[in-house]
């Protein structure tokens, strides 16, 4: 088990946490589990889904803020191919995020024995957490999604496209390399999917109606990679679904309105325990 600290959103804290490993489907993850001060026994846990070029590290302390604005345990971890977990080896299909929320997260939750969590999932996470809550036929408490992906959208084709153009161009790809143990899978592992003419056609609403658990849908007015409609989808299909749309916002809610973030998942869980 490795020690370490980040930096807060704030310059005078700092998160620490324990950094562990598990192997699933083959593939060695990172992972960590954080307990909250105000720790609740009827919490559920919570899962986070980092976003397409994520990892632990790139949370910073927002599950641990969340975590103790809760009650809840927070468990968050690398997908294959990001932080420290190993990095892509094999081609990658359009499907990748199905494989994660029906193979890989499954199995996840059942070796740490985590049973009914809430999914909270940013950017690719969210869409993870939403195929998963809606085609794993497992049972899921609540999922919290920002700026998730249902559908693909000329402004995230466009926004991906500039990232790509700007890893070869500028210091992107050294900024990226302090977050990922090998830059050049995690990058190239979400990048190319992406912009494969394949995944234009890439479309998970036929989970919606499946989602039985509330869903808390969090848009920044200005998020460079999706518009309203992403959430506004989810609200007229899936069965229940309350929607935060912030100004001021752009991709990352959690990092442009944290504390707006933090407060609405800190009612949505309340309403979750109480029901």
């Amino acid at each position: 088990m490795r020690r370490c600290a980040r930096s807060r959103l704030s310059s005078t804290l700092i998160w620490a946490y324990e950094l562990a490993f598990i192997r699933i489907a083959g593939d060695r993850l990172e992972f960590v589990r954080l307990i909250s001060a105000n720790a609740r026994a009827d919490a559920p846990p919570i899962v986070f889904l980092h976003e397409g070029l994520g990892s632990v590290s790139l949370w910073r302390d927002v599950p641990q803020l969340v975590a103790d604005a809760t009650g809840c345990e927070a468990i968050v971890y690398s997908r294959y191919g990001y932080g420290l977990s190993d990095p892509i080896t094999a081609p990658r299909s359009v499907r990748y995020m199905h494989d994660e929320a029906l193979v890989a997260l499954p199995e996840l939750l059942d070796a740490l024995g985590i049973g009914r969590p809430v999914l909270f999932g940013h950017s690719d996470g969210g869409s993870i957490a939403l195929i998963h809550a809606g085609g794993s036929g497992r049972p899921v408490a609540g999922v919290v999604v920002l700026a998730p992906h249902v559908m693909v959208e000329d402004v995230a084709v466009a926004s991906i496209a500039a990232a790509k153009a700007a890893y070869e161009t500028s210091d992107l790809k050294e900024r990226l390399a302090k977050r990922h143990a090998d830059v050049e899978s995690a990058f190239r592992g979400w990048n190319d999917i992406w912009l494969h003419p394949d995944f234009r056609h890439w479309n998970i609403e036929e989970y919606l109606p499946g989602i039985a658990c509330p869903i808390l849908a969090i848009q920044g007015e200005q998020d460079e990679y999706g518009t309203m409609e992403q959430i506004d989808r989810i609200a007229r299909v899936a069965a229940r679904v309350a929607t935060l749309k912030l100004g001021d916002c752009g991709h990352s809610a959690h990092r442009d309105q944290p504390q707006a973030v933090i407060a609405a998942v800190a009612g949505f869980v309340a309403a979750l325990s109480a029901r």
